[in-house]
């Protein structure tokens, strides 16, 4: 009887148990902390995109030609992009310039959208594979009464 009180009364006993949850709970930690990590760099590379799409068409709202305002869109966006410290491994940019034509007296607008393809392995700094194409359209009034070309 005295062995059956002893064997009952060690399973009972809790003492380290502490370091058991611990073990169990530690990798799960850190893996929602890694993605919350991986969550929030993604959410500043996007906020740099839509700000890169933004530079962009205000460049190219003060261009001339068709031409210059896709240079000067693909310019100001790559450098806005660098300025953010978002790393992209293809940069792309697409103008509507039909705005930079209309009648003199008219509000002509030019429209950007930028595209960036971010590797995860860099926005989480820990090594997750893919990527990720993150994408910002913004646009810009163009001066109703410029000179037009």
């Amino acid at each position: 009887m005295r062995a059956i009180r002893t064997l009952i009364a060690k399973l009972r006993d809790d003492r380290g148990s502490a370091g058991l949850e611990i073990a169990i709970l530690a990798p799960a930690l850190a893996a929602v902390l890694v993605l919350l990590a991986a969550s929030g760099r993604l959410a500043l590379a996007g906020n740099a995109v839509e700000s890169a799409a933004s530079a962009a068409a205000r460049e190219a709202s003060l261009a001339r030609t068709t031409a210059q305002a896709q240079e000067a869109a693909e310019d100001m966006a790559r450098i806005s992009m660098e300025q953010s410290g978002v790393n992209c491994t293809t940069l792309s940019v697409n103008i509507d310039a039909s705005g930079l034509s209309a009648p003199i007296g008219t509000t002509g607008r030019v429209s950007a959208t930028v595209s960036c393809t971010v590797a995860l392995s860099d926005a989480a700094m820990i090594g997750l594979p893919g990527t990720r194409v993150l994408t910002g359209t913004a646009a810009s009034p163009v001066d109703a009464y410029r000179e037009r070309r």
